[in-house]
C-alpha cells in the first residue's frame, strides 16, 4: 500500500505543471490527506494486530519438601518457591528467542505431592494476530524444556513440563485472580493529612455499611469473603442489616454486595482487646477487575520484622472526633517492636498476644475512627501484596508515643482457614 501511495505522488507530481496554482494546492492537500488517513490505518492494524496472548504452564519441582524447618537444605516455604519459580520463568523466557514478545508470568498454584511440589502457573505473552498458537505452544515447551534442563536455581524435573493454550477470557480472569497484585505504581500518601489514593491503588479494600453509613473497613481475602476485626459488630452482628461497598468513593460504591454471614472470633468478649477478628461472607460472588482484587494471606510460620514498611487504608476520619471520609485515604507507617511498644510510656501491658503496633512515636501518622477492620498490608520483592494486620484500637489519633494497636493476622491464620477454607 506504501508502494502504491508512492507511485501516486509522482504522478500527481509529473501532471501538475499545467495545473493553476490553487488546483496544485489542492491535489497536494488531497495527497496528504490520503496518505495520513492511510498511514494511520496501517498504524491502527499493526498495534492492533498484536494479540496477548495467554498460556498454562505446568512442572513438578522434585525431591523437595515445603515446611518451616528452614535447616534442611531441600526445605522450603511456598511463598519463596512461588518467588523462585517466577524469577526463573522470567529469566528463562526474557534470554530467549521470544524476550520481545514475552510479557510477564504468574504461579497461580502450588500442590504439595508425595515426591514434590507441583506448580501451575500462567506465561503472558504478545504476538501478531497471525501467528498460529499451536506453534507458538511448541516455542514455549520446547525453550522451557531446554532452559530447565540447564538450570540449577531449582530441582525441575524436565520430563513433567507441560504446556497448553489458554483462552484470552480464561487466562485474563486467572491473571486478575491472582492475589495481592494491583495496576498502579506505589504513590505514598497520608490518611491524615487528607491526601487520596489513587484509583485502584488498594482493590482489596471494602466498607462495611449499615444502613447505607460506613462503620468499617475490611479487605478482600476472595471472591465472597471479606477480614475485619470483630468489634464492629459489637452492636449489631445482624449479617440482613449489613452491605458491603468497594471503591475509591463510599458514594458513588464501584460496586454494592449483601452480607450473608457474620463470624466473629468464638474468644472476642467486648470491651477486651484480644482477639479482634471477624471474617465476612457475602453473596453474590465479586469478580475480579482491575479496580476490585483480593489481598494474599500470609502463612501462619511468616514473620515481619520491626521497622518494615506498611500501608494501612481507609475511610475514617481525619482528627480525632472527626467524621469518617468519602474518599478513600492512605498512609505509610513503620512496624514497631513489641519491646518498645510494650515500654510504660507507651502501651505496657495493654499489649497482649495477638497485636502488634505500627506507626511512628512521634505520632502524625496513624489510623482514626471509621478506618477500623481495614486492612495493613506489606509488599514483597515480587511487588505482591499481603495482609499483615487488622485496623484494632488505640489511643487517640496520631497522638505522641500512642501508635495504632493491630490484629497480628499470622496469629489469626489457622483460624481464618477454619472459618473460610482459604
Amino acid at each position: 500500500m506504501a508502494h502504491f501511495l508512492f507511485h501516486r505522488t509522482a504522478g500527481f507530481g509529473t501532471r501538475s505543471r499545467g495545473l493553476k496554482p490553487w488546483m496544485t494546492a489542492l491535489l497536494i492537500l488531497v495527497l496528504l490527506t490520503v496518505a495520513a488517513v492511510t498511514i494511520g490505518v496501517l498504524a491502527h492494524v499493526l498495534v492492533s494486530g498484536q494479540k496477548m496472548e495467554y498460556y498454562h504452564a505446568t512442572f513438578k519441582i522434585s525431591d523437595l519438601q515445603v515446611n518451616s524447618n528452614s535447616g534442611q537444605n531441600n526445605t522450603y516455604q511456598l511463598k519463596d518457591l512461588r518467588e523462585m519459580s517466577e524469577n526463573l520463568v522470567d529469566e528463562i523466557f526474557i534470554d530467549s528467542a521470544l524476550n520481545k514478545h514475552y510479557i510477564k508470568n504468574q504461579v497461580v498454584r502450588l500442590t504439595p505431592e508425595e515426591d514434590g511440589v507441583k506448580a501451575d502457573i500462567v506465561m503472558v505473552f504478545q504476538f501478531p494476530s497471525t501467528e498460529q498458537r499451536a506453534l507458538i505452544k511448541e516455542k514455549i515447551l520446547s525453550i522451557l524444556n531446554q532452559k530447565i534442563r540447564n538450570t540449577r536455581a531449582l530441582p525441575i524435573n524436565a520430563s513433567s513440563v507441560q504446556v497448553n493454550t489458554m483462552s484470552s477470557s480464561t487466562g485474563k480472569l486467572t491473571v486478575q485472580a491472582c492475589c495481592g497484585k494491583r495496576v498502579v505504581p506505589l504513590i505514598v500518601n497520608r490518611i491524615m493529612s487528607g491526601d487520596i489514593a489513587a484509583k485502584a491503588a488498594w482493590p482489596w479494600q471494602a466498607s462495611l455499611q449499615r444502613n447505607n453509613i460506613h462503620q468499617c473497613g475490611a479487605t478482600l481475602v476472595s471472591n465472597t469473603w471479606l477480614i475485619t476485626a470483630a468489634h464492629c459488630f459489637t452492636n449489631n452482628a445482624n449479617p440482613h442489616q449489613w452491605t458491603v461497598s468497594f471503591g475509591m468513593t463510599i458514594n458513588p460504591p464501584l460496586m454494592k454486595r449483601n452480607v450473608r454471614r457474620i463470624i466473629v472470633h468464638e474468644r472476642y468478649h467486648f470491651p477486651a482487646r484480644e482477639y479482634d477478628i471477624a471474617a465476612v461472607q457475602f453473596s453474590p460472588r465479586v469478580t475480579f477487575t482491575n479496580d476490585i482484587r483480593r489481598v494474599c494471606l500470609p502463612e501462619a510460620s511468616a514473620s515481619f520484622q520491626p521497622n518494615s514498611t506498611v500501608y494501612i487504608t481507609g475511610f475514617g476520619a481525619l482528627f480525632y472526633g472527626g467524621k469518617s471520609q468519602n474518599n478513600l485515604r492512605e498512609a505509610k507507617l513503620k512496624i514497631i517492636s513489641d519491646d518498645v511498644c510494650k515500654q510504660p510510656h507507651v502501651y505496657g501491658r495493654d499489649i497482649k498476644f495477638g497485636m502488634f503496633c505500627a506507626g511512628y512515636l512521634e505520632g502524625m501518622y496513624d489510623a482514626c475512627r471509621g478506618d477500623s477492620g481495614g486492612p495493613l498490608v506489606i509488599k514483597d520483592l515480587k511487588d505482591t501484596w499481603y495482609l499483615i494486620g487488622i485496623v484494632s484500637w488505640g489511643d487517640n489519633c496520631g497522638q505522641k508515643n500512642k501508635p495504632g494497636v493491630y490484629t497480628k493476622v499470622v496469629y489469626y491464620r489457622n483460624w481464618i482457614t477454619s472459618k473460610t477454607g482459604l
